[in-house]
């Protein structure tokens, strides 16, 4: 493991668990910089924040001189690039954010990794590591049979989607050109504590304990595959340590559910362990599908299990149920979160 680690985006909801277990389980010391946008919750670190090795600053990863002095004074042996616009409905309303945060910020952060990795002595040189953190969403839609692979061809139908596959390609192209050593990992759907309330399973828990209207877009047909956040961890971690440098790994769950059956499956265990008076259920509505929602994503993680010994640990339905569990049992977590946003539908306005 490395002495010092710098991760981008560890207010967020993946980058917090990162840096949980970094603090919690190794020796590491971690420098966090995020630039607390909406999605952002310091609260999340709170089991890691009060820890000598957990270094905070709120910087923007475009900020090229703040990057800069984080590298010159800390000299991290490896980054881990997860600071990003992420939500796709907000991506449709909104698009510049994600290009300058996803585009701008990665080519920003691999510059200043470049121009620092070259001046380290060639032992340094080739220890060091870029992991760059990336979506499934990058592939496009799947139809119904079939896996994304590690060459499976770009095809970004969202704003989002896109601004990632931008990302990725940067990555590729300053490992190709400039050796810097990077890393890829594209992922599938996470789901876990400590997930911003806009995302369809927070977002439905937290509609349902306050027996409001539980939105489900379309058909409900839509295919996702899920990854507990802690499965994810795991694997980011083995790639950044013992991953190959150039090399791209796909991170999956095998998991896929239909979204209607994600909602029906948090309204059984909310009826299981939080009865009310109707079941859940009766609460869900069929709204307005979002444009260009791509219909199918699976992830095929063999190229992960075979190099480096990954795979989940977590069933869906357990995952599922720790997480429903954490939210009931942290709303406190979710009251300033919700103050901010309450559920209100994103990604209907087409911006010009």
């Amino acid at each position: 493991m490395f002495e010092v680690i710098l991760v981008t985006g560890g207010a967020g909801f993946i980058g917090s668990a990162v840096i949980r277990r970094l603090i919690a389980e190794t020796d590491v010391i971690v420098v966090n910089v995020d630039k607390l946008t909406y999605a952002a919750n310091m609260a999340s670190l709170e089991s890691a924040r009060n820890s000598k090795r957990h270094i905070f600053y709120q910087v923007d990863v475009a900020d090229r001189q703040s990057i800069r002095d984080i590298f010159k004074q800390y000299r991290p042996g490896a980054v881990l690039h997860l600071a990003a616009e992420s939500h796709v409905d907000r991506s449709i309303d909104g698009p510049r954010d994600f290009i300058d945060t996803n585009i701008v910020g990665t080519y920003t952060l691999l510059e200043t990794a470049r121009e620092y990795w070259t001046q380290l002595g060639d032992d340094k040189q080739n220890e060091f590591r870029f992991h760059h953190v990336s979506t499934d969403e990058v592939y496009g839609s799947l139809g119904t049979a079939g896996y994304f692979t590690e060459v499976t061809p770009y095809l970004p139908n969202s704003p989002y989607s896109a601004s990632k596959a931008a990302s990725d390609h940067l990555v590729r192209a300053w490992n190709k050109t400039y050796g810097l050593p990077t890393l890829m990992s594209n992922c599938s759907n996470n789901y876990g504590p400590y997930q911003h309330p806009e995302k369809l399973i927070p977002l439905v828990i937290n509609k349902a304990l306050r027996g409001q209207s539980i939105p489900v877009y379309g058909k409900g047909d839509n295919v996702r595959d899920w990854l507990y956040v802690e499965d994810h961890v795991s694997a980011l971690l083995e790639i950044v340590t013992r991953g190959k440098p150039g090399e791209t790994y796909n991170v999956g769950g095998y998991n896929e559910k239909q979204n209607i059956e994600v909602v029906h499956d948090i309204c059984s265990i909310l009826d299981d362990i939080r009865p009310a008076k109707e079941t859940y259920k009766d609460l869900i509505t069929f709204v307005e599908d979002r444009p260009g929602h791509d219909q199918r994503y699976a992830i095929d993680a063999a190229k992960i299990a075979a190099e480096l010994a990954w795979k989940p640990t977590e069933s869906f339905a357990s995952g599922l149920r720790k997480t429903v569990k954490w939210y009931l049992d942290n709303q406190h977590w979710c009251g300033t979160t919700l103050e901010q946003y309450q559920g209100q539908r994103l990604g209907l306005t087409v911006t010009k």
